[in-house]
């Protein structure tokens, strides 16, 4: 059986096993399981646990397996609610019954963390310069498309080595997407995807393994949410926009991402090369995926309850852990999607 069928086949067992000691609880004790997406999962964990505490008879249980293995589980009936950082299509969509409401929880930046022996300044990355050290055409970290970016900097003669995500990825997905936008030669070649040819680099199993990687490999830069290069204490380039500035990753230059570009009212919006001076290049909301006819009107009820305190009271927890707040106008639209969920 090929290793990917066997790790879904043990995630899908993990969540009956879930399932099964959650009803071995009182008879008033709901247990929702949802699985996908590692980028924001220290934020839906710490909202998770604090909910349980606030409501001991509710227990939400989350698999950290990646976007694409949680769309597979929730698609496949074996999920209460999936997480993906990229909103799901028509065509998966059309695959799942009940419907699908796509609900971003939060936003964050997609982040290119290194590891870059005796370099201590801040590391500016230009398009040309990220795009081709994944595309295997720069690789030497004192290449002139990278000093050129950072005048006066003493950059060592040390081979580059870009690591990528393995399983189907929603950052992946993101990053692609972004590299797509901005490059002919990444849209003629690896193109966007959950998963890509990609044509050099190491696979990392999820966000902790790419920080683990980084950290061991000097020479080393990958792509990974910003609150995971934060907690791995990972320097962070400054990425060049489209307006041609250098862009340091944080709170302020992804809101100002965000506002560059309203979501739809279907919740579902990309910003693949976003405009404005002082907007960060690469930044993305995270859905969760919930049935609009769920099917258990217990669990529907719970889960409405805990993903209204996701919007609300939850959204306090995310600058903390590098996070984006969802703006109030998204909040407002995503509460009433939640109350028109039905069991």
């Amino acid at each position: 059986m090929p290793c990917r069928a066997i790790s879904l086949l043990f995630v899908a067992s993990s969540l009956v096993a879930i399932s099964c000691s959650g009803s071995r609880t009182a008879n008033s004790s709901v247990a929702i399981q949802g699985a996908g997406a590692t980028f924001p999962a220290p934020l839906y964990q710490k909202w998770f646990a604090d909910y349980h505490a606030a409501h001991p008879e509710v227990r939400v249980s989350y698999l950290s397996i990646g976007s694409g293995p949680g769309i597979e589980l929730f698609t496949e009936g074996k999920a209460d609610f999936g997480a993906s950082d990229a909103a799901m299509t028509d065509d998966q969509i059309e695959k799942v019954g009940g419907g699908v409401q796509l609900l971003p929880m939060t936003a964050a930046n997609v982040v290119l963390a290194y590891h870059l022996p005796g370099f201590s300044g801040n590391l500016k990355l230009s398009r040309d310069a990220y795009a081709g050290i994944f595309l295997g055409t720069i690789t030497s970290w004192d290449d002139p498309k990278i000093a050129e970016s950072n005048q006066g900097a003493s950059l060592p003669k040390l081979k580059i080595s870009p690591i990528h995500r393995q399983a189907a990825s929603g950052t992946t997905f993101v990053f692609t997407q972004h590299l797509s936008a901005i490059n002919d030669a990444w849209k003629r070649g690896p193109g966007r995807g959950m998963t890509v040819d990609w044509p050099v680099g190491t696979a990392a199993r999820g966000s902790d393994d790419m920080v683990t990687l980084i950290q061991k490999e000097p020479g080393s830069i990958g792509y990974l949410g910003y609150g995971h290069a934060e907690k791995g204490k990972l320097p962070m380039a400054w990425l060049q926009n489209k307006s041609g500035e250098y862009v340091k990753p944080s709170l302020e230059s992804s809101q100002a991402t965000l506002n560059s570009a309203p979501l739809p009212e279907d919740l579902r919006g990309w910003v693949p090369d976003p405009e404005g001076s002082d907007s960060y290049p690469i930044v993305t909301y995270t859905w969760l995926l919930v049935r609009k006819h769920h099917g258990n009107p217990r669990t529907t009820a719970a889960l409405k309850d805990v993903l209204k305190y996701c919007v609300t009271d939850g959204q306090k927890d995310c600058e903390a852990l590098g996070y984006i707040p969802l703006p109030e106008n998204v909040r407002q639209a995503e509460l009433q999607a939640v109350a028109a969920i039905a069991p």
